[in-house]
């Protein structure tokens, strides 16, 4: 909670502060950068440096953190920040980072605002941060803690058993441990990162949803190659260099498995929505549903563009096929002349499906796609609590 001087400082000068964000983060960034390059290089996404995403992402967090504490004292922002606390985790970010970062980001903040930012302003908004930071760093510490491992241990040599193709453009990777031991547990829905080394040296990270139940002895992730949709971003580099390079028996630095997009307990009734590549974690959840023999009423909906794309769909047909009461629903951009009687042409439509009374939504996919799900379920009457969601990439959905 902010301090009381603070409070009416950050409420003047949030407008402002929050204006000017995008300039700030990139100043931002740009200083740290320069100070510490290996950062760029084998910590930060240069993919998402490159197209800003990371700026905006962080744009968002602060500015969406700052105003819970200005409009909304008494309530705890830790929805903000669950899920940067997980991907952190994945990072194996540790606290002493937090006063490289704090240091950039308030100077960023003096150099763009100037004379606006009085030793008052600079007071309040340094508090500001360090609230984000410790929560977060406390936050990091509870999930180091439960997997336990000391503070940003997080990485294991993980070999690769199998790989299988899974559609024109994404393949899957069983990995297990080297030395025979059971993989790590993980709540379906959960991701690890996957640490490569580039031919320029870098070393880039990349997350990766789980993309089958737990509790068996190798984990599987699947990937789908990143494409430059108009020739102007690059390629996918990790994912460019597993679909060329990894091959069974080849050794990944791979993280304990972190995030927070879990299916609830209990027996309530369950939509799981995806698009594109966002079917893994629903997948994951499939697979552990069938595994225990669940009654719960589940509904599938996955969106792309055409079966060939469709990564894993024959199995998500047989994972659907074992539960009792659950139903796919698909749709493709250009289904092809033979249409099954759960495959539709075009756009999902979220609208023409029956709903059970007191379903939890589960949303993995493009943020359009996303978006476009959960106004539709808003206006259908599921309440924002019980919608939850997962993005790949930076997290924009606090941003737009």
């Amino acid at each position: 909670m902010l301090s009381t001087q603070s409070i009416p400082v950050v409420r003047a000068t949030l407008p402002a502060v929050g204006g000017s964000l995008g300039s700030i983060t990139e100043l931002f960034y740009r200083r740290m950068f320069e100070e510490r390059p290996d950062l760029l290089r084998s910590l930060f996404n240069r993919a998402n440096q490159a197209s800003g995403a990371q700026r905006e992402a962080l744009a968002g967090a602060v500015a969406a953190f700052a105003t819970t504490l200005v409009e909304r004292p008494g309530e705890r922002p830790d929805a903000v920040l669950g899920r940067i606390a997980h991907k952190h985790a994945s990072l194996g970010i540790t606290a002493d980072q937090y006063t490289l970062v704090g240091r950039h980001l308030m100077g960023a903040v003096g150099e763009v605002l100037g004379d606006a930012v009085t030793p008052e302003v600079g007071a309040a908004w340094d508090e500001v941060y360090w609230l984000m930071a410790n929560a977060l760093i406390a936050m990091e510490a509870r999930l180091y803690a439960g997997a336990g491992v000391e503070n940003g241990a997080v990485w294991r040599d993980m070999e690769i058993a199998d790989r299988v193709e899974e559609s024109v453009d994404a393949a899957s990777f069983e990995l297990r441990r080297p030395d025979g031991d059971p993989t790590e547990p993980f709540t379906p829905g959960q991701y690890v990162s996957v640490q490569v080394e580039l031919p320029d040296g870098a070393k880039q990270i990349r997350q990766y949803s789980l993309s089958s139940a737990p509790g068996r002895k190798t984990w599987r992730i699947t990937v789908k190659r990143e494409r430059s949709a108009d020739g102007r971003m690059p390629e996918g580099e990790v994912s460019s260099w597993l679909h060329a390079h990894a091959r069974p028996g080849d050794l990944l630095k791979v993280s304990l498995p972190f995030g927070d997009l879990v299916l609830p307990e209990g027996d309530s009734p369950l939509l799981l929505a995806s698009a594109g590549i966002g079917v893994t974690p629903m997948l994951s959840m499939l697979d552990h549903l069938a595994d225990t023999a669940s009654e719960r009423h589940v509904t599938v909906l996955h969106a792309d563009r055409s079966p060939a794309r469709h990564a894993h769909r024959l199995e998500t047909e047989e994972l659907v096929g074992r539960l009792p009461n659950a139903a796919l629903h698909v749709w493709y951009e250009t289904p092809g002349e033979q249409v099954p009687p759960h495959v539709h042409e075009g756009r999902a439509d979220v609208t023409r499906l029956t709903l059970r009374e007191g379903v939890s939504a589960f949303l993995c996919g493009p943020l359009p796609f996303m978006r476009g799900v959960r106004g539709d379920l808003l206006t259908q009457g599921v309440g924002p609590k019980d919608i939850h969601y997962e993005v790949f990439g930076p997290d924009l959905w606090l941003s737009k």
